[in-house]
């Protein structure tokens, strides 16, 4: 069966995603919508790179639900749940990498579940972190162990490769004095996901968490002026950060979620390394197991910045989900509810060995 599916964006991650549709043999691809009027009309393959495919993009939100879709693929830079709600009670499945991974605590989440109810269709949130290293990972290596006392799931990011100087500096707040930046929304903003995370896994291994979780903000700045891709760090503001939640029991933490963001490696006060940028899962449990992800960011600062591996993967993640989602029970389904998602094999050249 082919399901046909709207990309709703086309930024960097849905730019991949319209590559990944295209390729993937169970999906098609049958419109897009995009926000700026320049874009409006032009054709989906030309505004992501990929050569004419005689689908117009759209700003015509009404125009676009009314066709036989079975799934949005939502990744505009912001998700907003009336768009995902709007989109469940057209009768669209959902997938995306904003959110929603194990919305459950959620003020909206009754409002979501009654939408899908209404028309048969589903919701999935994933992605990376949070969305895949944080929670499906964990648990999948979980299997192998018993006495699971702690789970760690860690980024450790060159933020140089961030192609969004905008958000660098005025939302991650790089490049500004330490008391300026301690007011950082990202606890919040990105709490939220990882929260939902810490949840998942808390449920499926089995902890009754602390109502409240555990948060921590460290920075470093910089010796030195630092020439970065997103403008000037001066010397005493802020050149990385490190922001960490966990779930507790009891007030002990049984997760931890981190991320690291370093502007190098050079010229930080305290002199933190990043000694290759990578992702972590690991679990104190027996026996003790641990993974190291590579291959999800640019081999050089710089490079592939706005395809880079860790858009691409993030992008794929949904894309590989579709078939699944259109297939789930009606509601919001996370990884507990679905079966294993699995990519697809690279398309054989013709005349090629058996």
């Amino acid at each position: 069966m082919t399901y046909r599916v709207i990309q709703w964006a086309t930024g960097n991650v849905g730019r991949c995603a319209v590559e990944g549709i295209l390729g993937h043999p169970e999906l098609e691809l049958v419109g897009a919508w995009v926000h700026s009027p320049e874009k409006d009309g032009r054709d989906v393959g030309e505004i992501c790179g990929l050569g004419p495919l005689g689908i117009p993009a759209s700003r015509d939100i009404d125009g676009l639900l009314a066709q036989e879709a079975d799934c949005v693929l939502y990744s505009p830079i912001m998700g907003k749940p009336s768009d995902v709600i709007q989109f469940l009670e057209a009768g669209l499945n959902v997938v995306t990498p904003l959110g929603w991974f194990y919305p459950f605590r959620s003020a909206d989440t009754a409002e979501i579940e009654a939408a899908c109810r209404k028309t048969g269709v589903s919701l999935h949130g994933t992605g990376i972190h949070p969305g895949g290293i944080t929670e499906r990972f964990p648990l999948m290596v979980s299997a192998l162990c018993t006495n699971i006392r702690h789970v760690r799931a860690e980024e450790f990011s060159d933020i140089r490769n961030y192609q969004a100087e905008a958000v660098v500096r005025n939302v991650m707040l790089f490049g500004q004095p330490p008391e300026v930046a301690v007011k950082s929304p990202m606890l919040a903003m990105l709490g939220a996901g990882f929260a939902q995370s810490i949840d998942m896994v808390a449920a499926a291994l089995g902890w009754q968490l602390d109502a409240e979780k555990r948060t921590f903000h460290e920075m470093a700045v910089a010796t030195a002026p630092l020439d970065t891709p997103v403008g000037r760090i001066d010397s005493g503001t802020v050149a990385a950060q490190r922001f960490t939640w966990q779930g507790t029991v009891d007030g002990e933490a049984v997760m931890t979620v981190r991320v690291n963001w370093l502007m190098g490696e050079e010229h930080l006060d305290p002199a933190w390394r990043l000694d290759g940028e990578r992702f972590e899962v690991a679990l104190d449990a027996d026996p003790p197991v641990s993974l190291t992800f590579h291959g999800l960011h640019p081999p050089e600062v710089g490079q592939d910045l706005d395809r880079n591996a860790g858009i691409l993967a993030t992008a794929m993640h949904c894309v590989n989900a579709i078939p699944y989602v259109c297939r789930a029970e009606a509601g919001i389904v996370s990884y507990l509810d679905l079966p294993l998602v699995a990519g697809r094999a690279a398309p054989r050249a013709s005349g090629g060995a058996s």
